[in-house]
């Protein structure tokens, strides 16, 4: 059975995009260190799951990418998700894709069902939300970035119950970000 981990980044004040959506914050402060940490991270996944958005972004950036992640973002099979669903070739020419619409909560339990490496989620924050109302994520890996928004939007925002989460690995960056891997405990 594979496990499902998110990987977003995240704000001091809790948020992982602006409040439309803004994302470049989180390129100011990486550094050689946290994209060697990441990169490590990413060889040990078995597919990339993201939404549509998401998709359509990295498929215009990745397959030309000299960035040293670059090779496992454009090698590893990956998955969109999208209520409606897409043709996956009209985002760009990121080989590999596949596209599951219908009911996530579902898609991801049949995957998981599956043998094989992990699946690495990235976000956007819709799908983010969407995956942590699902209550099927492993682990969360969030790589806190030392910048405050003051507005955006927050991964648990959708949350009906407290999340409780148990530290596993936390590791501290030389531009001042922070990755902590959390494991659900239910």
């Amino acid at each position: 059975m594979r496990s499902l981990i998110l990987k977003m980044s995240i704000t001091l004040d809790g948020f992982v995009c602006g409040p439309k959506g803004e994302l470049d914050w989180f390129m100011k402060t990486r550094s050689p260190d946290g994209i060697a940490w990441l990169t490590e991270k990413f060889a040990g996944a078995g597919a990339h799951l993201m939404g549509h958005t998401t998709f359509t972004s990295m498929a215009a950036f990745w397959p030309t990418s000299m960035d040293p992640i670059a090779k496992y973002m454009n090698e590893l099979p990956k998955i969109a998700f999208s209520k409606e669903g897409f043709d996956p070739a009209s985002a760009g020419a990121w080989s590999g894709a596949k596209v599951m619409s219908g009911d996530l909560a579902n898609n991801i339990r049949e995957l998981k069902k599956q043998d094989g490496k992990p699946l690495l989620a990235h976000g956007g924050a819709s799908f983010g939300q969407c995956l942590v109302e699902t209550g099927l994520i492993d682990e969360f890996w969030l790589v806190t970035h030392p910048v405050a928004l003051g507005q955006g939007r927050s991964l648990f925002t959708q949350l009906k119950t407290p999340k409780y989460l148990k530290l596993i690995e936390t590791k501290p960056f030389s531009a001042g970000s922070i990755a902590n891997i959390y494991r659900s405990e239910g």
